[in-house]
């Protein structure tokens, strides 16, 4: 018994923080990454579909108009970008809780767990934050560790970094402090 391959719309999209990647469904966005980093979506991809293929050009969600949006200031165009994102029942909740942080805030990963009722799951929260598939609209860039310093992200801690500082200018951000 041979399965079909998932059907996955794919489109890329030209940032100031590099080269952005893009898979959807029917359902939503599945998968926002970097370039460079196609191996870890695509992982993250077969882990939740088993066999996918790309259609290429094809931006069904006009994600690249408010990725654009997002880009140019307006860090509100993506609170209601439609996601598909799988996952357990506790990673949805933690990307669910990621979407509630609002743009120019940040929390801890101890912070987060306490929001969700398991203040001594700060390890699984920042667990979950790492499978986050959609970069940026679920901000996971928001989470930093407990001295305030910037703590892992998957497409490297310049761009979080960058994500951190774009919000800032456009509001209030608490300060933060770069651990290379």
């Amino acid at each position: 018994m041979t399965t079909k391959a998932v059907l996955l719309d794919y489109d890329e999209f030209e940032s100031p923080i590099g080269r952005i990647l893009l898979a959807s469904n029917a359902e939503g966005i599945c998968a926002l990454d970097y370039a460079g980093y196609e191996s870890r979506m695509e992982g993250l991809l077969t882990r939740r579909f088993g066999d996918f293929t790309f259609r290429h050009g094809s931006d069904p969600s006009q994600l690249k108009r408010r990725l654009q949006s997002y880009f140019d200031g307006e860090l509100h165009s993506l609170d209601d970008a439609a996601v598909s994102l799988g996952g357990t029942e506790f990673q949805a909740q933690v990307w669910k809780a990621l979407r509630q942080i609002p743009p120019g805030h940040t929390q801890t990963y101890g912070e987060l767990a306490a929001r969700l009722g398991r203040a001594q799951a700060a390890r699984a929260v920042g667990h979950a934050n790492a499978l986050n598939p959609v970069a940026i609209i679920v901000p996971c860039h928001r989470v930093i560790g407990a001295s305030s310093a910037l703590t892992g992200y998957a497409g490297g801690l310049a761009r979080k970094e960058w994500l951190l500082r774009h919000e800032k200018s456009q509001g209030t951000l608490l300060s933060i402090t770069y651990t290379g």
